[in-house]
């Protein structure tokens, strides 16, 4: 290990004085704003300081250049010393932070990306050890470059099960260039965490999930410095550092006192304040400047224009199941743009994803059954654009990590999910196994895009489309064979159904995805014996939906519409067919889906028990033609 040289007293004196002037201005903040966490940023003061003046290597001309250093505040209620640091250290001017919280500002009561200097969303408590794996996980293993991941938790969090997901991930994976410190301040929101200031008990769980673990005293900034350079130093395992901290830290009659939880001091401000104005010692312009990085360590990598590497290559007719051909768009992707990734929850044989692991193992993440740890990497492994992410697991599974997803969305993430076995068409294994939510999980995130492709071709299709879209893609897959029914040259849209059987005299417009839309087909072709005639159409994307396309193909059809589809009733593609012809007059729609718990049982007999079967459909068609 490199020697340790202790900092100059000069130092020492500065970066605790640095730390007093980020309490007072979290107090000056909270008090702006008449709301925030001033007692919970003045446990971490130190932390901070030593952080972000003597520690860390950024630019502040570029906060999320690639090769600084990354920071996460996963307690991300204690924001305004995080915008406090940034200020005192030269982004922007100190007086801004009067604006927390104020509607015009970007200085938002938890941090969001909209800051230049903020990675993700924190603030959810429990995530921000997940997105600093992906972070660590990537410099190690795929820029290979020498940035550090450094994540802040409060212990409060720490009793969070998602942590110690992350915790095991990181020390299984061996991210010596990840460090996690622990703001043991003793005190929760309502009352006191469950572990208080037993830090040999900390000690001992990192031990033991595979961490160099240090205990310091978290106000002691000479302890901090020393413990930084060591987790820097250390080269087989990730490193967490057991800061014990006082809530309200140099808060006279507040400190370490409960009940001060998301309170700005009010009356106490001013006395607060000259205390710790008293405390410094040199209380003119900061002195230290921050460590830039040593060098452009971090490859230049481009994400843009992802595609198949070879187009489709499908039988008309021929039997696939399209989360088989997610596993060949996915290999092909990968072929044409190395920073293409898949992650997967031990479910890679069953999604496919294992077809990348086999082509490109160094871009397969294997997380294990820890869906929560498993979507945290992922957004944070897409960060500072390093990736294209993608993410599988059976579709009922991600429900799980819905907290997650929704903080990817917060975080601008450009994570794309897979879900396979969705739907009681998966059959035998019954309804733990049955995704039937997650579209409309998926649909309620903002800004997100919902593909359900029904073959082989749309598939591979979707795949590329959704390496190249912005914001949170969602893919579902099926697990039964379903024919190929598109040319392998057919273009598909974002936002645009396919009409897959028209005829000038039909009276009923069909929509299914997925399996549905092969019961709807095969529904078509027998009311054709009897000369009931039908439209059929794919929508191809459930969200955004083609509006225009069901208005008008519905328009034309006599404005009957039946929607049939395999996932409850509610949230998915029926209400979003229902929510598209919400103005419109002159329709009526038969919705068929899955209305109540399903069971065990042959995919054919499940579909057809639940009402979304050719049979079912064809019942439907002849009610509303009576209507």
């Amino acid at each position: 290990m490199p020697t340790y040289h202790k900092p100059e007293a000069k130092t020492i004196q500065e970066l605790k004085d640095i730390a007093h002037k980020l309490r007072i201005d979290s107090i000056n903040a909270t008090q702006a704003s008449k709301s925030g966490h001033p007692t919970s940023c003045a446990s971490i003061a130190e932390i901070m300081s030593v952080l972000f003046f003597n520690t860390m290597r950024y630019k502040l001309s570029a906060p999320r250049d690639p090769s600084s250093d990354r920071f996460i505040l996963s307690k991300g209620h204690a924001a305004p010393i995080l915008y406090a640091a940034w200020a005192e250290a030269g982004l922007f001017p100190v007086g801004d932070l009067m604006n927390l919280r104020k509607i015009d500002s970007d200085l938002e009561g938890h941090p969001t990306p909209r800051l230049n200097f903020i990675d993700v969303g924190t603030g959810s408590l429990g995530q921000g050890v997940a997105v600093a794996c992906g972070m660590a996980y990537v410099g190690k293993n795929l820029d290979k470059a020498d940035y550090r991941t450094y994540v802040l938790v409060g212990d409060g969090e720490s009793a969070e099960g998602s942590i110690w997901e992350s915790l095991h991930f990181a020390g299984y994976y061996k991210l010596n260039n990840l460090c996690v410190i622990f703001d043991v301040n003793r005190l929760g929101q309502s009352e006191a965490t469950s572990l208080q200031h037993q830090m040999e008990v900390y000690r001992k769980r990192l031990d033991a999930f595979g961490f160099n673990a240090i205990v310091v005293d978290g106000h002691d900034v000479e302890e901090l410095c020393k413990a930084f350079f060591e987790a820097a130093s250390t080269t087989d395992r990730p490193t967490a550092i057991i800061a014990k901290t006082y809530k309200g830290k140099h808060f006279p009659n507040i400190e370490d006192l409960e009940n001060w939880h998301g309170k700005p001091l009010g009356d106490a401000a001013a006395d607060v304040v000259a205390h710790l104005q008293k405390q410094i010692r040199n209380p003119g312009p900061i002195a230290l400047a921050p460590p830039s990085p040593q060098k452009e360590s971090a490859p230049k990598v481009s994400i843009k224009g992802v595609e198949l590497a070879t187009p489709p290559a499908y039988q008309k007719g021929e039997q696939v199941a399209t989360r088989l051909a997610y596993g060949t768009a996915l290999a092909k992707i990968a072929m044409n743009n190395d920073r293409v990734i898949a992650l997967d929850g031990d479910t890679k044989n069953s999604t496919y994803s294992d077809k990348l692991r086999k082509a490109f193992p160094e871009r397969f993440i294997e997380c294990f059954i820890a869906e929560q740890n498993l979507v945290g990497v992922a957004i944070g492994a897409a960060c500072r654009d390093r990736t294209v992410a993608f993410v599988s697991t059976f579709a009922t599974f991600f429900t799980r990590a819905f907290d997650q997803i929704r903080m990817g969305a917060i975080s601008q993430t450009n994570v794309n999910f897979v879900g396979s076995h969705c739907g009681v068409s998966i059959g035998e294994d019954g309804p733990s196994q049955m995704g039937l939510e997650d579209i409309a999980m998926f649909r309620a995130i903002p800004g997100s895009t919902v593909f359900y492709p029904a073959d082989a071709v749309s598939t591979e299709r979707a795949v590329e489309m959704a390496a190249n879209t912005p914001g949170v893609c969602f893919i579902r897959t099926s697990r039964p064979n379903t024919a190929v029914i598109y040319e392998n040259n057919e273009k598909f849209e974002i936002g645009k159904c396919k009409v897959v059987k028209q005829n000038a005299n039909d009276s009923v417009l069909l929509i299914g995805a997925g399996i549905t839309l092969y019961e709807a087909l095969k529904a078509a072709e027998e009311l054709e014996k009897s000369g009931i005639h039908c439209r059929v159409i794919d929508p191809f994307t459930v969200k955004p939906l083609d509006q225009e396309g069901i208005i008008k193909h519905g328009a034309q059809c006599g404005g009957r519409v039946v929607v049939v589809e395999d996932h409850y009733k509610q949230g998915g593609l029926g209400e979003a067919v229902l929510s598209a012809l919400a103005e419109q007059r002159n329709f009526v729609v038969k919705h068929l889906g899955v209305d109540k718990l399903p069971r065990s049982g042959p995919p054919t007999v499940l579909v057809d028990m639940f009402g979304i079967s050719a049979r079912s459909v064809a019942a439907a068609v002849q009610e509303i033609i009576k209507m």
